[in-house]
């Protein structure tokens, strides 16, 4: 690396880059704490640097939650840098491989996505001589465990990183807790330690958080998940009344039979998307339970003779999608990653890119009595129905524009 390039790195991100020249005593290097703290390109970085200086014919892994969120969050970037210094580095993307040259030496670099328990499989069989986990807190412990079981060759060496969850996770507890124990060299990074983000922008990502999430992505905290889910909403302050005009219209549903069906209708305007009306039947409290050809109906009468481009619907919910599709509704599944589904929902609420109306008044009910199972990092399976349709649409405008992605692609 030049001497222009290392200007841009922060003394904490020049303790990671270069912690593996002289320490011979650490087997594994832990880097989590804030968002935009500067950790992923630092550590990406580093382990390139060590593994051409050390190796050449090796296979190495690199690990995200998948392999497209990893290209995302590291790979693109990193990249990009080496290049720039000098690097040889050819992507193979239907192999999910980069192969890396520099002075004469040759590695191979693998991708790998842990999403979950069936991941592992992935991992199996391999061998390697380093292993980096970005993000690797949303990650299952057997794929985790599965790819440092791979990592055999002489002298390879543990990379990790990631935003804190709760104090009860697997990986707080048997590796941040037990760094020394584990012979592992711990860095905790604050948005301080980034120097590529000023102020203005650290002030931004402040005020886009609250409650748990404020204290996990913004001060690097290992807390526990308590009260409110959406701790900050306040109808006074957060409703609006519909917009005049909608450009666009889709509609979110949790489907229930026993429990109570929640459906949201959404237009978009100014960039926002608003919940302009909702429907909500609860069977219990009606005394009848209905078809999946009435909640049809009812989705029509919502609609309203819009236009409706997308249907978002809960994933679980066969007969009704089904029901949905013979009527001509584009329908498409949910994502009904919840951990990640409600990071989302409270960034596109906090930044106002979805808005509740005045007139949802089951939604609004619920929100304000939406709140986390004591101890636990999940929500109560209670006043969660509006919040569950809520949710799957968040999830889809994520994933659709790329906006939230410091939720669901933690970035560095």
């Amino acid at each position: 690396m030049t001497a222009r390039e290392s200007m841009h790195f922060s003394p904490k991100q020049r303790r990671v880059l270069t912690w593996w020249c002289r320490d011979q005593t650490h087997d594994a290097i832990i880097c989590d704490g804030a968002v935009r703290s500067g950790k992923t390109l630092s550590m990406g970085l580093s382990f390139v640097f060590w593994a051409m200086k050390r190796f050449s014919g090796q296979q190495f892994a690199l690990c995200g939650k998948t392999i497209g969120a990893l290209r995302r969050n590291l790979l693109r970037e990193l990249l990009r840098r080496l290049r720039a210094i000098g690097f040889s580095c050819s992507e193979h993307r239907a192999e999910n491989d980069v192969t890396i040259r520099f002075g004469g030496r040759e590695n191979r670099f693998l991708l790998f996505g842990g999403r979950d328990e069936s991941s592992a499989a992935l991992i199996q069989g391999s061998t390697f001589a380093g292993i980096l986990l970005d993000e690797v807190a949303l990650m299952p412990r057997s794929f985790v465990e599965q790819a440092l079981a791979r990592c055999s060759v002489a002298g390879s060496r543990l990379w990790f990183n990631c935003n804190p969850e709760g104090p009860q996770h697997w990986f707080y507890r048997e590796w941040i807790l037990k760094a020394e124990e584990r012979n592992a060299l711990y860095l905790h990074f604050t948005m301080e330690d980034n120097p590529g983000i000023g102020p203005r922008v650290r002030a931004r990502y402040r005020n886009s958080y609250s409650g748990v999430f404020y204290r996990r992505f913004i001060l690097g905290e290992w807390t526990a998940a308590e009260g409110l889910v959406y701790d900050f909403f306040d109808r006074s302050r957060d409703c609006a009344p519909p917009p005049e005009q909608c450009t666009r219209w889709r509609i979110s549903v949790d489907y229930g039979t026993a429990n109570p069906a929640s459906f949201g209708l959404w237009g978009e305007c100014g960039g926002s998307w608003y919940r302009v009306e909702e429907y909500y039947y609860n069977s219990r409290d009606k005394g009848r339970q209905k078809t999946d050809a009435e909640y049809v109906e009812d989705l029509r009468r919502l609609a309203a003779g819009r236009t409706v481009e997308q249907i978002v619907a809960d994933p679980s919910a066969a007969s009704f999608i089904t029901a949905l599709r013979r009527a001509g509704f584009p329908v498409v599944k949910a994502d009904n990653n919840v951990s990640d589904g409600i990071r989302v929902t409270a960034d596109l609420l906090k930044n106002h890119r979805i808005v509740i109306c005045g007139g949802c008044a089951d939604c609004l009910r619920e929100i304000e009595l939406y709140c986390w199972e004591p101890g636990r990092e999940k929500p109560r399976k209670e006043n969660d129905h509006a919040m569950d349709d809520m949710r799957y649409f968040a999830m889809s405008i994520a994933a659709g524009e790329r906006f939230a992605a410091t939720w669901v692609e933690r970035r560095a």
